[in-house]
Formats: C-alpha cells, structure tokens, sequence
C-alpha cells in the first residue's frame, strides 16, 4: 500500500527521473506512467518514490526511440523472456535503421565527390517483344519486394515451361509511379514464344517497339535516381523526350537466378 511518506509532487518526482512535467503528464495521458495519486479537489499529481525505476527506465528505452505500444507491451510483459522478446525486436528495428542511415550517408558521400558521375547515354532501337510478364499495382515502398518475388516467379515459369529466351529481364515504370509513389509496373522476360499452362499470375505480353536513350548503372541501388537524372537531362537537351514508360533491363553478371547480380539499363522513351 502506498502511503503519503512516500509519495512525491510531480515537480519532484521530475527531478528524480529527468522527465519533464510535460512529458510526465503525456505518460500519464496515454497510460504509460500513472500517478499513484492524484488529488480530487486540486487534481495535482503525486508519484510514489518506488516509480523512479521504471520511470528511468522508460526514459532509457525513450531515448531509443522505443514507441510507446512497444514500451508498453515491455511494462506490461509477464516475464522476462517476454520482456525479452520486446528489447530484441526494437533493437532488429534500430539496427536495419541504422544500416540504412549508413547506406544514405555513403550515398551523399558518393555524390558530393562526383564518384561515378559519368554516365554515357546512347540511342537505341528495340523492337516488338513478346515477353512473360507479372503486372500489379505497387506503391514505391513495396516495389523491391514485388520486384524479387516477380522474377523469382518468372523464371521459374520460363523453366517449367521449356520457354526460350530471347533477351534480358526487363520492367516497365510509368511516370504515375514515381509522380503518385504508385503505379501498374509490368515484370517481363523476353521470349520466342509463349509457352501454354501458364501460372495465373503469369500473361503475354508485348513490349511494343520503341526508341530509347540507354544509360548503364552499376551500383547501389539507392544511387539508381543518379542514371535517371543522368539519362532525363541528356533526353531533354535534345528536346527528345517521349511519352511512355521508362523500361529497366538487368544485364545478369552472374547466375541468372541471382537476381541481384545484375547491372542495370536506364532506357528513357524517346521520339522516333
């Protein structure tokens, strides 16, 4: 039972833990940290003096960027393996942050020194291909993993059905995908003709044919928008530019069933 001996004004128990008052009253808002009094006729708060260590501790886990949900379900845990489970899920989190953070860093770094900058642009004309394709609607933060998951499913279709190709993957990439952050993205895999019993996810389709300006990148993926910029400002000094969607081709460096060893073609639609 907690008696008025131990019980402390929110002033002081601020000064104890290092949180704020304000952040004391958020706690207390979202049922975090509650007082373990609050007077009826004042409505002031009191702590008792035995909260310091939690209130420590969610300072801590605070300053981790722990979400409060998640700080939660850590105050709330029925054991330590529960608790557990909490701390290592949240650091997994910081940690992919963190490789991102570096991956973003090393990426200005690259581009403030020019590294690479060169990127040859060429025309190019392709003609009609008749392809296996997987179209979806896919917004931009889901684009890698449908990216992966669409090859994978391609050329296990090419496989299975004896099909043979008869150039590299290639995606399609309308302006609305990268204007809206979503669009209809079309995988494909060129072919000689289309094999039957195909999965249902799997179509014909024709690339229709077109004039192109060609870029090849080979890096990061975060610094493929430096072969777009490259490739749209060369397209627009030539006053070329044409509607279309710009096409990605991957030319495999390894194993074609590695889908990362690949470098990659920008070709921007040009007019005839």
């Amino acid at each position: 039972m907690t008696s008025d001996a131990t019980l402390v004004s929110i002033g002081e128990f601020s000064r104890m833990t290092f949180l704020s008052v304000k952040t004391l009253r958020h706690y207390h808002e979202t049922g975090l940290l509650s007082p373990a009094r609050i007077d009826p006729s004042s409505g002031y708060r009191y702590y008792d003096v035995s909260q310091v260590t939690t209130a420590q501790v969610i300072r801590r886990f605070r300053d981790l960027d722990l979400p409060i949900e998640q700080l939660r379900r850590f105050l709330d845990a029925p054991d330590e393996e529960a608790r557990n489970a909490v701390i290592v899920d949240h650091l997994d989190t910081m940690s992919a942050q963190l490789r991102d953070t570096q991956e973003t860093v090393d990426s200005l770094r690259r581009m403030l020194s020019a590294e690479g900058a060169a990127f040859p642009v060429a025309y190019r004309d392709e003609p009609t291909l008749t392809t296996l394709a997987i179209t979806d609607h896919v917004a931009g933060s889901d684009v890698v993993a449908w990216w992966m998951d669409a090859f994978a499913e391609l050329h296990r279709a090419v496989r299975v059905g004896g099909a043979a190709r008869t150039g590299t993957d290639g995606a399609l990439f309308p302006t609305e995908f990268f204007a809206d952050e979503a669009g209809d993205l079309v995988a494909f895999v060129p072919v000689a003709e289309v094999p039957s019993g195909l999965p249902p996810r799997i179509t014909s389709y024709d690339v229709p044919a077109a004039r192109l300006a060609v870029t090849t990148f080979d890096g990061p993926p975060l610094d493929l928008d430096r072969a777009y910029g490259a490739v749209g400002r060369w397209v627009m000094d030539q006053a070329t530019s044409s509607a279309g969607p710009v096409r990605e081709r991957y030319l495999p460096t390894g194993d074609e069933d590695d889908l990362l060893a690949h470098t990659t073609e920008v070709c921007w639609p040009v007019a005839g």
